[in-house]
């Protein structure tokens, strides 16, 4: 009866949207790489959304991007500046690699603009100032890309730990990775510091330190001690054995695997990993301690956003150690990427608060900041985010 009871209270509540259709709102895409391509296919699934411009630095290539898309009369751009003083649009997606994600999203937002920005929200913490700054002079709406947060599992976990089911948390261990899978899909961007900045952690091990970050309120981080390496990107041989030029040894110039352990407001301690390429098939599952009880949440093989299967909460029930077993839950809505497109698109119909807020995303990318700043010192450092 008691895990009957414990399972009904966190039964997902499945609502219909409804979207107005009279209202139709202006968008362009900066940056038509690979990652435009899914956020264009959204956006073509939306009858209240008309995309009017793009924007890339390689010439040709928005053409290229729109025609691919099957959209024709998109007026396309060199680069974001010419773009957005020439256009007046309700919203942007800015898709380009991670070291021009400030530089672009400023320049919308202080032109008025709305912005959906790809995750990493920025390279340092410095630059994350910037663009909340920006964000708070514009008036505008800001969301981070993160579009695990629309899956049902990983609401679950918040709604798990928002209960109280599992006490007052103390330790969270998070990360993940992928045995081979440093992401090359159409050249060098993710793995060369000029373009990329940050490399595991800024592809996938955000994603995991928003899944249990989101859960627990984000409270910030006071300490880390960062760790990084590059065994694998920077080995010729696993170039060779994945059928890729060994020259990309020589370009990979960031991190294929980090590690931080970073001291939380609230006395909570939270221990990280996050690897593109390892010896394994996974550093761990995800483990998220309380005074109460306990909630294990199974890795993926290939970090994808969700989990690798059925959560547990390890408790107590009349004096007893028990195993709560939370089933996998299924998405049946248009998709966790749809709806990251689709709340953003609300919000800025209906005057609401960003679905994934930079207040929340700043303390994200602190921690990865102070990985990068604490490995290159060999010593732990203190992190202080300053007031926007």
């Amino acid at each position: 009866m008691a895990e009957k009871n414990i399972l009904d209270a966190f039964k997902e509540d499945q609502t219909v949207e409804k979207i107005d259709t009279t209202r139709k709102l202006k968008v362009g895409i900066i940056g038509c790489g690979w990652i435009a391509d899914a956020h264009i296919s959204e956006y073509k699934r939306m009858d209240d959304v008309e995309i009017v411009a793009g924007a890339d630095l390689i010439p040709g290539k928005a053409e290229a991007f729109f025609k691919k898309n099957g959209l024709e009369g998109i007026r396309c751009y060199p680069d974001h500046k010419s773009m957005l003083d020439s256009e007046e649009l309700d919203a942007v997606s800015v898709c380009t690699y991670n070291r021009t994600h400030a530089e672009c999203t400023i320049y919308a937002l202080k032109k008025g603009v709305n912005v959906l920005l790809e995750k990493p929200m920025s390279v340092t913490l410095e630059e994350a100032v910037e663009i909340c700054r920006a964000e708070k002079e514009s008036g505008k709406l800001l969301s981070i890309g993160f579009q695990p947060r629309f899956d049902p599992n990983m609401k679950m976990i918040k709604k798990i730990v928002e209960s109280g089911e599992l006490g007052d948390i103390y330790y969270i261990q998070t990360g993940g990775g992928r045995r081979r899978g440093i992401p090359t899909p159409f050249g060098t961007s993710f793995i060369e510091d000029k373009t990329a900045g940050v490399g595991a952690m800024g592809d996938i091990g955000c994603y995991s330190l928003d899944m249990v970050l989101n859960a627990i309120g984000y409270p910030k981080p006071l300490t880390v001690t960062g760790y990084t390496s590059a065994h694998f990107g920077q080995n010729p041989g696993y170039w060779k054995a994945e059928n890729k030029p060994t020259e990309y040894a020589d370009l990979f110039t960031v991190e294929d695997f980090a590690a931080g352990f970073v001291r939380l407001e609230g006395g909570i301690m939270l221990d990280f990993r996050i690897a593109w390429a390892m010896h394994l098939d996974t550093p761990g599952d995800t483990i998220i301690m309380g005074t109460k009880g306990s909630l294990r949440i199974p890795s993926t093989e290939c970090w994808n956003g969700s989990v690798g299967g059925a959560m547990k909460i390890y408790h107590e029930v009349c004096g007893e150690g028990v195993i709560t077993e939370i089933p996998i839950l299924h998405d049946h809505s248009r998709g966790c990427f749809y709806n990251k497109i689709r709340s953003f698109l609300n919000a800025i119909k209906e005057g609401g608060s960003s679905p994934v807020p930079s207040s929340q995303i700043i303390i994200n990318q602190a921690i990865i900041d102070g990985i990068v700043k604490s490995a290159k010192l060999g010593h732990e450092i203190t992190v202080e985010i300053p007031e926007i």
